[in-house]
């Protein structure tokens, strides 16, 4: 464990991805591949470690990693972080959607470390998401951790399981937002937010 409330995997469980590979040499199998062919010996065993590392947001603590990083401070304008790559696995197919977030709050006395923003992203993230979903879960982390005079999230991403299969259109990209406070209340704020991080929302 790097900080209080991030860990990073170096290690994996070995009955987990144990029992994990093992479904996944039979569906292998199902798919009509030779799991013992060259290729594949090791497949089964990735793929485990893979879902375990793209899914350990549910070991953090998203709460935990803001009240890490917290301080006092008289600063009450707008503080965004933008372009914060997002890697996520859509709950309906488990494919994978990517894209980027943008996160802004308005402090009230109480500002958070920068890097952060990032990680509680991240810590959503990597779970079995829905986009719309994820938006929210980053908005009430935000609000209710740092008590701010507004918290906005905004989420642009492609997902694969509308781009691979399905309607199989590549470049759609699904644009979810969410807001509080002055961002949500006035329009001027929520403006200069949607100018700052150049995204139009009709």
């Amino acid at each position: 464990m790097n900080e209080k409330g991030y860990i990073k995997i170096d290690q994996y469980d070995d009955k987990c991805v144990a029992e994990l590979a093992s479904h996944y040499k039979e569906i292998l199998r199902l798919l009509g591949e030779d799991p013992q062919r060259e290729g594949l010996l090791k497949s089964p065993e990735r793929i485990a470690k893979a879902m375990l590392f793209v899914t350990n947001g549910y070991d953090l603590d998203p709460e935990e990693i803001l009240r890490s990083a917290l301080f006092h401070e008289d600063y009450k304008q707008m503080v965004v972080v933008k372009d914060i790559e997002v890697y996520s696995m859509c709950e309906h197919h488990m494919m994978p959607f990517v894209g980027k977030a943008h996160v802004a709050y308005i402090p009230n006395g109480t500002i958070v470390g920068l890097s952060k923003i990032p990680r509680i992203v991240d810590a959503y993230a990597r779970r079995l998401q829905v986009q719309e979903r994820l938006t929210r879960e980053i908005k009430d982390c935000i609000q209710k951790t740092l008590d701010p005079l507004g918290v906005a999230v905004v989420i642009e991403a492609q997902h694969m399981c509308m781009s691979m299969r399905g309607v199989q259109k590549q470049n759609a990209i699904t644009t979810t937002s969410d807001f509080t406070g002055a961002f949500m209340n006035d329009p001027k704020t929520r403006e200069e937010f949607m100018h700052i991080i150049g995204v139009n929302l009709h």
